[in-house]
């Protein structure tokens, strides 16, 4: 993360403290990996990054991503949406005139993707090993 980018981030949070600036990073970083997912230079939905958001939470940190959310006050995907609009409004982030905060209400339960999903994909690797 640039030094300048990790000042702004800094600067939300003292405005904004509901979010670790932890989080504001990954979503940059969900940004980045969303885009090459849906090979786009620029522009994704609010509906795509939450798709680039949920795999990237599960590869980088698999069954510990409830707890890694938690931390950074994340309990769902309109959080998630704050943040993206903290960054919009900070102008690290631009959109579009379609884009707004209910693109990231209710995409997806947490505990559903995060917890029950993973098991359930768990168990089929573990059912193809055998």
């Amino acid at each position: 993360m640039s030094q300048n980018l990790g000042a702004i981030i800094e600067r939300i949070h003292e405005q904004d403290s509901r979010y670790r600036e932890d989080a504001y990073a990954f979503v940059m970083e969900a940004l980045s990996f969303t885009q090459k997912k849906f090979n786009r230079s620029r522009h994704v939905t609010g509906t795509e990054l939450l798709v680039g958001i949920k795999e990237l939470l599960i590869r980088k940190f698999g069954p510990l991503t409830m707890t890694v959310l938690k931390h950074w006050g994340i309990g769902s995907t309109e959080d998630f949406g704050n943040v993206v609009f903290n960054l919009v409004e900070n102008r690290v982030l631009s959109k579009t005139e379609e884009d707004n905060i209910d693109q990231f209400r209710n995409g997806y339960d947490f505990t559903e993707v995060f917890y029950n999903g993973y098991r359930k994909h768990l168990h089929k690797k573990i059912s193809r090993m055998r």
